[in-house]
């Protein structure tokens, strides 16, 4: 908690730098983004954020494409590369019988899981995407930043409490007569 009032104590917003973009990205991302798709579209999209990532990361292809493209030395094709992976496993997966199985109502969910969900799954892809990049861009970011996003404790918290939301969470009522 402490790191959070010294990142707004910090910020100077006047002069705007990468870290106020990251804090506006990811409190607008979370609540329109969230608020517009809706619970069961959220968590489908976080099932494919993690599936990009183990594919991204775990791959032996792309261990070998990444060795004679050299992706670890370029950033950008690295963040493309698990966008897109990203992109067209969203789209396969909310055609599949997943999005059913997790909703199957088309109710969009409780508005604090909605929140929830979308605050978790955008904290997700900042905390991948800056992992992604080089030390060298990333040095520049305020300490509370590479705190929330970067370090150990951050990357994991990102990564295990979407999970730990979906297992705790009250699945939605199907409408009576269905």
């Amino acid at each position: 908690m402490g790191s959070i009032v010294q990142f707004f104590q910090g910020m100077n917003w006047s002069a705007p730098t990468w870290d106020l973009f990251i804090l506006l990205f990811f409190v607008v991302g979370s609540l329109l983004y969230g608020l517009s798709l809706g619970r069961d579209r959220v968590i489908v999209i976080l099932v494919s954020v993690y599936m990009a990532l183990a594919v991204v990361s775990n791959t032996p292809i792309l261990s070998s494409l990444n060795l004679s493209l050299n992706i670890n030395e370029n950033f950008a094709l690295k963040i493309t590369f698990f966008l897109g992976i990203f992109v067209a496993l969203f789209f396969l997966l909310s055609r599949s019988a997943l999005l059913r199985t997790i909703g199957g109502t088309g109710a969009p969910g409780s508005w604090w899981q909605t929140i929830l969900f979308s605050i978790l799954q955008v904290g997700l892809l900042i905390s991948i995407t800056l992992n992604f990049l080089p030390r060298e861009i990333t040095q520049g970011l305020s300490d509370s930043t590479k705190n929330i996003f970067m370090s150990d404790n951050g990357r994991s918290a990102w990564m295990i409490l979407p999970i730990v939301l979906m297992a705790i969470a009250p699945k939605q009522k199907k409408p009576e007569g269905t």
